[in-house]
């Protein structure tokens, strides 16, 4: 993983939407199924922050919970777990590990090959076509 980034709150209001900013640096949440239209192709999906890559399209599937799920992180050091008991439940949260973005929760009813579901909100991630990438 790369360097890790720090900036204020100032810096972050600056770049981010205010729903970015509300989900991935004060611990928010969207609203479900606001992203249902995340695109079908190949492609990452990245920190909205930082641009960390975290996620293959590959291990995108539809949860029906109305957030975008991923039984799986392309590298599992791009992300960090805490603990989270807010809202009276019991929960893993899951923020980048390069700039400590709350990302959403994981839980442990995935498909395999994993058996987790990484239950992100749509807004702290970018998507960027496997054309673009290489």
């Amino acid at each position: 993983m790369s360097d890790k980034i720090e900036k204020s709150d100032a810096e972050w209001k600056a770049q981010l939407s205010p729903l970015a900013f509300k989900v991935t640096r004060k611990h928010g949440t969207e609203r479900a199924f606001t992203h249902d239209d995340f695109p079908k192709e190949p492609g990452i999906f990245r920190c909205i922050c930082c641009g960390a890559p975290l996620f293959d399209q590959a291990a995108k599937f539809e949860s029906g919970t109305g957030w975008p799920s991923f039984h799986s992180p392309i590298d599992p050091d791009a992300m960090g777990e805490r603990a989270d008991n807010s809202l009276f439940m019991r929960r893993t949260e899951v923020h980048c590990a390069r700039c400590a973005a709350h990302l959403g929760h994981v839980f442990p009813d995935g498909p395999a090959p994993t058996g987790l579901r990484y239950c992100m909100n749509g807004v702290a991630l970018s998507f960027e076509p496997a054309d673009a990438t290489g």
